[in-house]
C-alpha cells in the first residue's frame, strides 16, 4: 500500500488541499473545526509530513547554536571534532550551526555565553552544563523566547531545559566503586578520589556514586577525601605525587574526572611496577597508552561523539516540530587494554 499523501488527507477530511497544507504545517489561519477534521485524518491514515519539502516551501533552515567548554581539554576536543566532521552534512541537511566556546570550569563564562544567545532567532541550544546547578536568569530568558534546551554531559535542574543526552554519571561511579571492589579480592585497601570539581554535577553525581557502592559492599575499602584538581594535569601530578608518597598504602585511584596526563606521570614516578589499581574516564591517547602499559586498568568512556550526534538530531526534530527520535540510555563504554579501538592504537 503506498504512503498516505496530503491529497488523501484533504480528501478524507473533507477540506481543501491548501486547507490540509496549512494545518500540518502550522501556517495557521485555519477555523478550529478544520483543524480537528485534518488532524483526525492525520491520524486515521497514518500520514507523516514531508520535512524536507516543508522546509523548501519555507526556504528556511535550521539554526542551531552549541556552546562548548574550548579545546583545552581532550574530551571537549571530540565534542568539537565530532561537529567539524558532521559539517558537509549538516550542510546538504540545511542546518547552520554556530560553536560558541567558553573557559571550561568558569561557570560565569558559561553564563556570558548563554547571555550573548538571547534575542537571537536560534532553533535550538546546546550546551555542557558545567557548574550551572542553581537556577540560571539566561536559561529563564532563552526559554521564555521559546528556544528549545537541551544539556550535554553535565545537567541542570530539569526546570532549566528541555532534554539531557549524557550518560548516567551516578550509575558509572557504581560502576567504578564495583570495578574497584571486586580488584581487591576481599582485601582492605584504601582508595584515593580524583575530581574535576565537586561543583561540576557529573563529576559529584560520580563520586556519590562510587561512595555508595564501597560503603555498602566493601567497607574493608577506605576512602580518601576527594581531591580537586580542576582538571589541570600538573596540579594533578603535583597532589598524586604527595598523596602516593604518604604513610598510607594507596592500593587503588578512581579520578571521576580529567587530567589524566597528570596522574600517568605521577604513576610513572610512584608505581612504576603498576601496582595500584586505577579507574579513569574517557579515553585520550594517553590514557591508552598508559592502559597499554599497566598505569591505567579500566577507562570509563562516555562516547562524545554519539552524544554530539544525539544532540543534533533531537535538536533538529524539536526545530521540525517533530517528537524527539527514540533513543536508548546511553551506556558507557568500559576499556581495558584488550578492547581499544582500533583506531586509539
Amino acid at each position: 500500500m503506498k504512503n498516505p499523501t496530503l491529497h488523501d488527507v484533504a480528501a478524507l477530511a473533507g477540506v481543501s488541499y491548501a486547507t490540509a497544507d496549512r494545518v500540518v504545517n502550522r501556517r495557521g489561519n485555519v477555523a478550529e473545526k478544520s483543524v480537528r477534521k485534518v488532524n483526525d485524518a492525520v491520524a486515521q491514515l497514518g500520514y507523516v509530513r514531508n520535512i524536507a519539502a516543508a522546509k523548501l516551501s519555507k526556504n528556511r533552515h535550521h539554526h542551531l547554536a552549541f556552546v562548548l567548554p574550548d579545546k583545552s581539554h581532550d574530551f571537549f576536543g571530540r565534542m568539537h571534532d565530532q561537529l567539524a566532521a558532521a559539517a558537509l552534512h549538516l550542510k546538504t541537511a540545511g542546518v547552520v550551526l554556530d560553536v560558541i566556546e567558553f573557559e571550561a570550569f568558569d561557570a560565569r563564562a558559561l553564563e556570558e555565553a548563554l547571555s550573548g544567545l538571547i534575542g537571537k532567532t536560534y532553533d535550538g541550544v546546546a550546551f555542557v552544563g558545567q557548574g550551572l546547578d542553581k537556577l540560571s536568569t539566561s536559561l529563564t530568558a532563552l526559554r521564555a523566547e521559546g528556544m528549545k534546551i537541551v544539556t550535554l554531559v553535565s545537567d541542570v535542574p530539569e526546570n532549566n531545559r528541555d532534554h539531557y543526552i549524557g550518560i548516567d554519571n551516578v550509575k558509572a561511579g557504581r560502576t567504578a566503586g564495583r570495578l574497584i571492589g571486586f580488584s581487591h579480592g576481599g582485601k582492605a585497601g584504601h582508595v584515593v578520589l580524583t575530581a574535576g570539581s565537586l561543583d561540576l554535577r557529573d563529576h559529584s553525581d560520580r563520586i556519590n556514586g562510587f561512595r555508595e557502592v564501597i560503603e555498602a559492599d566493601f567497607p574493608n575499602i577506605g576512602i580518601s577525601e576527594v581531591i580537586e584538581t580542576k582538571d589541570q594535569a600538573e596540579l594533578m601530578r603535583k597532589t598524586l605525587h604527595q598523596n602516593l608518597s604518604d604513610a598510607s598504602p594507596v592500593t587503588a585511584i578512581y579520578n571521576a574526572g580529567a587530567g589524566n596526563e597528570g596522574l600517568v606521570r605521577a604513576l610513572h614516578d610512584r608505581d612504576p611496577k603498576g601496582a595500584i589499581f586505577c579507574i579513569v574516564h574517557e579515553l585520550s591517547t594517553t590514557v591508552c597508552d598508559a592502559l597499554q602499559d599497566g598505569f591505567v586498568d579500566v577507562a570509563l568512556d562516555q562516547r562524545p561523539e554519539i552524544e554530539m550526534n544525539r544532540a543534533l538530531a533531537l535538536l533538529q526534530a524539536i526545530a521540525d516540530e517533530m517528537p524527539p527520535p527514540p533513543s536508548p540510555e546511553l551506556i558507557p563504554a568500559i576499556y581495558v587494554r584488550d578492547n581499544l579501538p582500533t583506531e586509539m592504537n
